[in-house]
């Protein structure tokens, strides 16, 4: 019997080859444009096309883009993949709504829902999976996070809950893998108020390691979401109606939600080929060899359905590379499956983690170069041979911006040494311009380097003039259209091509800001705007990003000088800066009073004291002359900042991209060597910048005599007395990559020191680049120095008096951010560790008594006292004796 079609298109094809893609998600979508391609680079393409290609899809949707599925919690994006008019063609069809019920390998025909029956040449199954939901009772009241319409429910589920309830929605995802913490992400920046709860005893366990897994953990605690490790639900509880009151887990315990969303795995939707007797894998999906072929000839599959010696996988690019292989094979070519790239970056605001190839160093003598910063939360680590050349893979939490120049480079020998890529260390490496050509730069869409570069030259592919705007660029290489990690680097590549050719490049902040910072920074203070939603309606498109959103965050911090979490600002802070604190290892926060210039009371030093005991701090003298109190939960700094603000001490900002410190000598006042009061200047500085947001961090140094003992010319200011008066040096820091601070001016008075400072400051909070030290930012401005001499001393921009105003609009308008908080009730709302019971201290907190003071508890001290599993249990501060030490 011939086949039944309702399609114009499919009727007297003649000789074309018939294909039937059951499923239309991103790796069918994929598969049917690589088809579309090749069929027209045909001999014969303008006569017809080769290849008829049917996508049979369940949803109503066009293929969209799953990956992006937390934007559309925030916002009703349109996530439709490629150009619509693929679908349009004589040669390419999309029928949405259907479902396909029936296969007979034997008559090559697959049967519809609505009866219609197509017959195929060949077949190729793209049916994906769908979201695994837990055997317990009640969990038919539960929901996933799957597809577009599991995103728009939920967002109107969270909506109604709220207007029903009164209060905001308590949301419980289960699962802690990527789809679980963007969609417990999500739904938190709806209003609801997120719990996780996940069976490993770390976030992202199978990606990230132990010490990975807790820093994210700390990082998503910092954005109010609440965490249940070690844990699994055993029972949803529902009232008589069906409505979710709690969620049971396996040791007993019970929480409060009023929504429950599963995000704890996929099932291959391996249905319709089990029926029809395709060879499947030990864990279901259908089995393919490297030529992603089934077991029954003419049919293949690709993205999650396929199960690739015994693993179904589902991340994009796998796919999109079994659709390549097959639509080659179908026309002739010999392509094979390259095998599994399991690079992954989560797509979650204010949080950064990547992970790619060997990241637990399972290889044999591999060696891990790890750096983990406990003042703010980060933690990198990368894996290289046993001679330290060769990268294996990585993992990045906190910062990931080295993931984008290490991920091409994986299997090769790096440029640098592993340490020079350590960024949260002040390292600046090499930014992969000078990568080979055939260095696969878009893993998702295997594009290499030396694709995009002849993209930008113009000189293959029927580029004509060659792509010199990002944008276009990525329309015509696909480079960073999907996952879109690597497009930082498809930048650098694109400035570095435009500059060798001696086109002028653009130096947008972002894809969705074609200003840069500094442009950025200009149009925002003319146009007097206030709000983050102001400056995206009129200078960006999109929700904004990673990169733009701290930006803009800083940018408003020191032009209207409010408080930084209030006007939806909060949300665009980094995790310090919302929690007012820097985290630290242990999930626990640190408590830096502002010392200015390092003097103190005896009376205020008594308060530190008493604080430090009365809450169990560890306590520490910085490099800054400042006093460090580590392991504050973050239910308690309100509390502690009480006492410390009734006492008359002041946040040091020690959390922002902001002044840190003013380091001083006693100078004059008892060093015989001294010829300035070091110490007056140094408080008077501090207290004129404390709180001024910039680019990045900076610091200044005072010293009273040339024997330069507060080490001055290391400081991004620098200031060293002489018989005549004061020298300015500016430019040093240290870090990674240290610099000494250049003498700007010298022999200068009180008055004309701190004007000079203040112009210098605001110059380069106005023109520096993002995340710029001054040292940097410094020798990348045109004339370097000079240029600077000219503008601060000279006023050449006449621009000097209008520097200076903006500076005294800072000072005059200064207001204490912990004062300010705890004088509102609903600011203080966020410095809670878990939502559904206020006062419960925070039982990923672990600590051991060494030198008389608490610290972080190691692994092993962690297993040794039986406390490494559920987080839901209670974290006293308690002596352990570690194997190798003795207990104070």
């Amino acid at each position: 019997m011939e086949p039944h079609t309702s399609n114009p298109a499919e009727s007297g094809v003649g000789a074309r080859r018939r294909v039937v893609v059951i499923g239309g998600g991103p790796a069918a979508h994929r598969f049917a444009e690589a088809m579309h391609a090749r069929s027209n680079q045909a001999p014969d393409a303008a006569a017809a096309p080769r290849t008829h290609v049917t996508v049979i899809g369940d949803e109503t949707h066009l293929p969209y883009d799953r990956v992006a599925l937390s934007r559309r919690l925030v916002d009703s994006e349109d996530l439709t993949l490629g150009d619509p008019g693929l679908w349009e063609g004589p040669g390419t069809v999309f029928r949405g709504g259907s479902l396909a019920v029936g296969l007979d390998p034997d008559t090559r025909t697959v049967t519809l829902a609505d009866g219609d029956t197509l017959g195929y040449d060949d077949l190729v199954f793209a049916t994906g999976s769908s979201a695994t939901v837990p055997p317990i009772p009640g969990a038919e009241y539960g929901y996933v996070y799957r597809t577009i319409e599991d995103v728009d429910f939920l967002v109107a589920e969270v909506a109604r809950l709220r207007e029903r309830l009164g209060r905001p929605a308590n949301v419980v995802v289960v699962g802690g893998g990527l789809l679980g913490l963007e969609a417990a992400g999500g739904l938190q920046r709806l209003g609801g108020l997120s719990t996780i709860v996940h069976s490993g005893r770390w976030l992202m366990s199978a990606q990230l390691d132990e010490g990975a897994g807790q820093a994210l953990g700390r990082l998503i605690q910092a954005q109010g979401i609440t965490l249940a490790l070690g844990n699994r639900p055993s029972e949803i509880l529902t009232s008589p109606t069906g409505r979710v009151l709690g969620v049971t887990l396996t040791d007993g315990r019970q929480l409060h939600a009023d929504l429950v969303v599963f995000s704890i795995g996929i099932t291959p939707r391996d249905e319709l080929a089990r029926l029809a007797g395709l060879e499947l894998g030990p864990r279901g999906g259908i089995a393919i060899g490297d030529d992603c072929s089934s077991s029954i000839p003419g049919i293949w599959a690709i993205g999650e359905v396929a199960s690739v010696g015994g693993v179904c996988v589902g991340l994009v690019a796998p796919a999109n590379a079994m659709a390549e292989v097959v639509a080659d094979r179908l026309h002739g070519g010999e392509a094979v499956f390259p095998g599994i790239d399991d690079a992954t970056k989560l797509k979650l605001s204010g949080v950064e983690v990547a992970s790619f190839g060997d990241a637990q160093a399972r290889t044999e003598h591999a060696l891990e170069v790890v750096y983990a910063d406990p003042a703010r939360g980060l933690y990198q680590k990368i894996v290289v041979t046993n001679d330290a050349k060769t990268l294996l893979g990585g993992i990045f939490v906190g910062d990931a911006s080295p993931y984008t120049s290490l991920r091409p480079l994986l299997g090769r020998a790096l440029p640098a040494e592993p340490g020079a890529y350590l960024s949260a260390a002040g390292a600046e490496a090499p930014q992969g311009t000078d990568l080979p050509d055939d260095v696969q730069l878009c893993s998702c869409n295997n594009v290499s380097v030396g694709q995009v570069r002849s993209a930008i030259r113009g000189d293959g592919g029927g580029h004509g003039e060659g792509c010199t705007e990002l944008g276009p660029l990525k329309a015509c290489t696909r480079a960073g259209t999907q996952c879109g990690s690597c497009v930082p680097l498809v930048k650098k590549i694109l400035e570095t091509e435009l500059t060798r050719a001696g086109i002028e490049v653009s130096k947008a902040l972002c894809e969705h800001i074609e200003l840069s910072r500094s442009e950025l920074f200009e149009s925002v203070r003319i146009l007097q705007l206030t709000q983050f939603e102001q400056i995206m309606e009129r200078f960006g498109r999109g929700l904004g990003c990673d990169i733009c959103k701290p930006v803009i965050a800083s940018i408003l911090a020191t032009q209207t000088s409010g408080y930084i979490l209030d006007s939806g600002r909060g949300a665009l802070q980094d995790t310090n800066d919302r929690a007012l604190a820097n985290m630290q290892k242990d999930g626990t926060y640190s408590v830096v009073p502002r010392i200015p210039g390092g003097e103190i009371t005896p009376a205020k030093l008594k308060v530190i004291a008493e604080v430090a005991a009365d809450f169990n701090l560890y306590t520490k003298i910085t490099g800054g002359q400042r006093i460090d109190l580590f392991g504050a939960r973050l239910e308690q700094l309100p509390d502690i900042w009480k006492v410390l603000v009734d006492a008359g001490f002041e946040s040091g900002q020690a959390y922002g991209k902001s002044l840190r410190t003013v380091k001083s000598c006693v100078g004059s006042t008892w060093c015989r060597f001294g010829v300035q009061d070091a110490v007056a200047m140094a408080i008077n500085l501090e207290l004129r910048y404390r709180g001024l947001r910039a680019p990045h961090k900076f610091k200044l140094g005072v010293s009273g005599c040339a024997r330069e003992c507060a080490e001055a010319r290391g400081k991004d200011i620098g200031i060293i007395a002489s018989d005549l008066g004061w020298n300015l040096y500016v430019g040093g820091n240290g870090g990674y990559q240290p610099a000494h601070a250049q003498l700007l001016a010298q022999d200068l008075d009180d008055e004309t020191l701190i004007r000079y400072i203040d112009r210098y400051l605001m110059y380069y909070i106005r023109t520096g680049d993002r995340l710029q030290r001054t040292a940097r930012w410094q020798e990348e401005l045109p004339g370097g120095l000079d240029h600077v001499r000219d503008v601060v001393c000279d006023d050449s921009l006449g621009i000097a008096e209008e520097l200076e105003a903006a500076m005294a609009e800072h000072v005059g308008n200064y207001e204490d951010e912990w004062a300010a908080t705890l004088r509102d009730p609903e600011r203080l709302r966020r410095f809670r560790s878990f939502v559904n019971a206020p006062g419960t201290a925070d039982p990923a907190v672990m600590q051991v008594i060494e030198r008389g003071q608490p610290r972080p508890a190691r692994p092993d001290e962690r297993a040794a006292a039986g406390a490494a599993g559920p987080v839901l249990l209670s974290g006293p501060t308690i002596p352990l004796r570690a194997p190798d030490r003795n207990e104070v």
